[in-house]
């Protein structure tokens, strides 16, 4: 395949800083999803360059999108997660005043009565 030339390179850089920021991703998390120890922009260039190589922009462009479809699945998980546990919480009763419901029930009934009768 063509090398890449400066400009190029310069631009993929540019692109993937942006794209990066635009999931709330690091060099290091891009760095991690191709295999490669540091994250750098050398390291993660030299890997873009090896990509070029295999098969051109496409397979660089096919790379990316993997790792971008693998975040974006791995957030909507944790999402369902988050969810999942704030719709158990609110089936428990009492949970979100932070009361012992079995225990605490009764002093506050005793002290609700309490306040009534006072005024």
């Amino acid at each position: 395949m063509n090398k890449l030339s400066p400009h190029q390179e310069k631009e993929l850089i540019i692109f993937i800083k942006d794209w990066l920021r635009s999931h709330g991703y690091s060099q290091k998390d891009l760095a991690q999803q191709l295999n490669i120890r540091s994250g750098r922009t050398s390291e993660i260039m030299n890997k873009i360059k090896d990509l070029n190589k295999r098969g051109g922009i496409f397979n660089i462009a096919k790379n990316l999108i993997k790792i971008e479809q693998y975040w974006l699945n791995n957030n909507k998980n944790n999402n369902d997660k988050e969810l999942s546990n704030s719709v158990e919480n609110l089936k428990i009763p009492y949970n979100q005043l932070d009361i012992n419901y079995k225990l605490d029930l009764d002093k506050l009934i005793d002290q609700m009565e309490i306040d009534h009768k006072i005024k």
